[in-house]
């Protein structure tokens, strides 16, 4: 009852006129670079984090939720339409959409996309209001050596789900380690790595940091790209999915929805991996799994489902436990301390506006998505058509304000230029720059809890065994980095 009058007050805050808009604004802006190839939802929060600088928290958090959300939504039309993703977690939607467009399915594989979003998210967000609160108490007994302990799992998942290699992805996790070290140390307050320059006292900020590889990296990265981007010319008839591919594809989105909420609450995971994952059940289970790969509604139905899903539920470890499990809420815990707010177990009971408030948003966020997203999608298909020409000097323009409006200091532009060319360089050597982004997140509260747990005991490292739940974070991170050792090993 007690959970439900929360969720009451919740959405009170987010209908409120003010922050009401906000949603809306966010969700048509997430939903619109959604759709543009290339950014995703890290580039949309990256670019347009700015934005909520003059913001109320609350507000700027509710905006930034629903731009998260919306790109998720956004993602499938380019996938459907032009077999390219819009972001990240629309690849294997490519798959069956495009051909299900090419049958002259088009309405159908975008309908069963939005209507897969819609439920998979609305019953993540179910779970996320169930699961928070129990879990934020019991994260108020944690102290240094807990954290430091789960903080190590999730390094491990960082590296342990690479899409790529898994050698390059901790290289990337102990560069982001290193770039979070750049300043004042936070025991001593000695300046480290900071070369002289004033500017590096305070240290990286993740905002610059975050343009620069995945906003304008992602901007060269197409721009030497120079086949033409080809709409399918497809007549979109109906948006309403027939009662065959809804026979096809229930089990599907309940499937998807049940591994993206499992997903999206581990450190590493996320929509990205939960796509993946529920294609290949989706793929193993079915009877026909000859059909998936030209056209199947389940190749559809599934990755959509599980990305939104994971979407709101990996909201749960950065409330609760102040630890973001992906790079979009990497950049998104960077948004929270901008904005003066730690994520964490104590965030309900200090910012309850802003913890139920976001909760609140997603659910007016999920029926606000419904609602546009099936009627504007012949306007995405035109915004598709927008000359690179015309396109891409307007995102550098907003990388550009986005990085000096931080801190209203031309030096974060230049950490944006330096890190946008290196983003660039990164994707031509097939480094993924998401394990250097969570590492650099991650790193603080990493250092921090170690050290304060060495001077709680004195210099002994026996307190990670005298507390149970450290100890268990530690069996399984030494069990996630020996199976593959091992395997290795008795392969070789």
């Amino acid at each position: 009852m007690e959970t439900l009058n929360s969720l009451f007050y919740g959405l009170s805050v987010a209908l409120e006129l003010p922050n009401l808009a906000l949603i809306f604004g966010g969700c048509l802006m997430g939903t619109l670079i959604g759709v543009l190839p290339g950014i995703g939802p890290v580039g949309a929060i990256s670019i347009l984090l700015p934005l909520t600088f003059q913001l109320p928290p609350t507000g700027a958090i509710i905006m930034l939720a629903g731009i998260y959300t919306g790109a998720m939504y956004g993602g499938s039309t380019t996938s459907i339409l032009i077999n390219v993703p819009g972001e990240a977690a629309s690849v294997v939607t490519c798959l069956d959409g495009y051909q299900m467009a090419r049958q002259g399915q088009a309405g159908a594989a975008l309908g069963i996309a939005v209507f897969g979003s819609f439920l998979a998210g609305t019953i993540g967000l179910i779970g996320l209001q169930m699961i928070a609160e129990p879990l934020s108490f019991l994260a108020l007994k944690f102290g240094p050596p807990e954290y430091f302990a789960i903080i190590l799992l999730g390094f491990t998942f960082i590296i342990y789900l690479a899409q790529q290699s898994v050698i390059k992805a901790a290289i990337m996790a102990l560069t982001g380690l290193l770039l979070s070290m750049i300043g004042l140390d936070p025991i001593t307050s000695q300046p480290r790595m900071t070369f002289g320059v004033i500017n590096l006292f305070e240290g990286l900020h993740v905002a610059p940091l975050a343009i620069g590889l995945f906003g304008l990296a992602e901007v060269l990265d197409n721009l030497e790209k120079a086949a033409p981007k080809k709409i399918l010319k497809v007549k979109i008839k109906s948006l309403f999915p027939r009662k065959t591919h809804w026979l096809q594809a229930k089990w599907a989105i309940l499937r998807g929805t049940a591994i993206g909420f499992f997903m999206g609450t581990l450190p590493g995971g996320g929509p990205v991996l939960s796509s993946f994952i529920s294609y290949g059940v989706e793929k193993r289970v079915s009877k026909n799994p000859e059909k998936f790969g030209h056209g199947a509604v389940e190749g559809v139905a599934a990755p959509e489902s599980a990305n939104n899903a994971a979407a709101s539920t990996s909201f749960i470890p950065l409330l609760t436990l102040g630890i973001p499990p992906n790079v979009v809420l990497a950049v998104l815990f960077g948004a929270f301390l901008i904005h003066g707010i730690t994520p964490g177990p104590l965030l309900i009971k200090e910012h309850p506006e802003v913890f139920w408030g976001i909760i609140g948003s997603m659910y007016v966020g999920n029926v606000i998505l419904l609602i546009l997203n099936l009627p504007l999608i012949p306007l995405w298909v035109q915004v598709l058509k927008i000359p690179d020409k015309i396109l891409y000097p307007l995102i550098i323009l907003l990388c550009v304000i986005g990085a000096y409006s931080i801190n209203n200091n031309v030096f974060d532009i230049l950490i944006m230029i330096i890190f946008g060319l290196s983003g660039y360089l990164l994707k031509k050597f097939a480094y993924e720059p998401a394990p250097l982004i969570l590492a650099f997140v991650l790193g603080p509260m990493f250092e921090v809890n170690l050290r304060r747990s060495l001077l709680m005991s004195q210099g002994s490292f026996s307190i990670f065994l005298e507390r149970p739940v450290a100890l268990a974070a530690l069996v399984f991170f030494f069990i996630m980095v020996g199976l593959p050792i091992y395997r290795f090993i008795r392969k070789k």
